[in-house]
């Protein structure tokens, strides 16, 4: 189970979103951003945006209250306020990928994180061919794990970024635990859309580590289509190896009913993890 939690603003805190033993739930911390607060990139030195109730203290709490959960930190995202953040060429590779492992290395460090994901959402150009980034995500990926700092890779392509993260992912798959696909983006609202969408993932990626998305309150298959759909994607021989779901700040105001009922799902499938 991956969830997406304090990109938004909303006070949201690890205390209120259930966790179900028996099931790997890693929170994901949006974002951690390259940039300083007006926008202006750092040369991959990264720092954490998300709300302050997701501090350092509680993220240890509630790994010490669930010893199932892990907590990563989300690179980039769309925004930083009203600066739309975009995939650049550093000048120097070497030198980017020195300064994101060592800022990296202290938010993890700080905030007894696992993972990260990676979750650039703009590049120069939609949907080309970026040896920049799969050089620099890549390798940073490879570093942090080969230094045990972290346990935990995933990635989070959607339909208009599917190139760069397939080029990643073919180059480094073997150090890329999940694909958080974006499929909300994708325009499907129907099961058997959704049943297309994931087989087309599946075959850019390795199926098994594809994980179903859902986007609360958002875009894409909405209400109770999104567990017909993961029903549908069983019944076509799928294995549904967990489900993501953006995100816990939206999912506060309605008890999150969604993520009670991805994790029912979950556990009483055979393919649960």
């Amino acid at each position: 189970m991956m969830e997406y939690i304090g990109a938004t603003g909303v006070p949201v805190k690890f205390n209120r979103v259930p966790i179900k033993d028996g099931i790997d739930f890693h929170f994901i911390l949006s974002f951690a951003i390259d940039a300083d607060p007006a926008g202006n990139y750092q040369n991959g030195k990264f720092s954490p945006y998300w709300i302050e109730t997701l501090t350092p203290d509680s993220v240890a709490a509630v790994k010490a209250r669930h010893s199932n959960v892990k907590a990563l930190a989300s690179l980039s995202g769309w925004s930083l306020g009203n600066k739309v953040l975009r995939w650049y060429d550093p000048k120097d590779r070497q030198l980017w990928i020195s300064n994101a492992f060592s800022s990296l290395k202290s938010i993890i460090k700080k905030y007894h994180l696992d993972g990260i994901d990676i979750d650039y959402e703009n590049f120069p150009k939609r949907n080309v061919s970026t040896p920049s980034f799969t050089y620099c995500i890549g390798e940073l990926i490879t570093l942090l794990k080969n230094q045990s700092l972290i346990s935990v890779a995933t990635i989070a392509p959607f339909y208009s970024t599917s190139l760069p993260y397939i080029e990643l992912y073919q180059q480094y798959g073997a150090v890329i635990d999940y694909v958080n696909h974006q499929f909300y983006t994708d325009k499907v609202k129907t099961p058997r859309g959704y049943l297309e969408a994931f087989k087309l993932r599946a075959k850019q990626f390795d199926g098994g580590k594809v994980l179903p998305s859902y986007e609360v309150d958002g875009r894409g298959i909405q209400g109770e289509a999104f567990f017909d759909a993961l029903k549908l994607l069983q019944e076509n021989g799928i294995e549904v190896n967990g489900v993501m779901i953006f995100s816990a700040d939206a999912s506060d105001s309605n008890g999150y009913y969604y993520e009670r009922k991805s994790q029912e799902f979950l556990l009483n499938s055979t393919t649960a993890v």
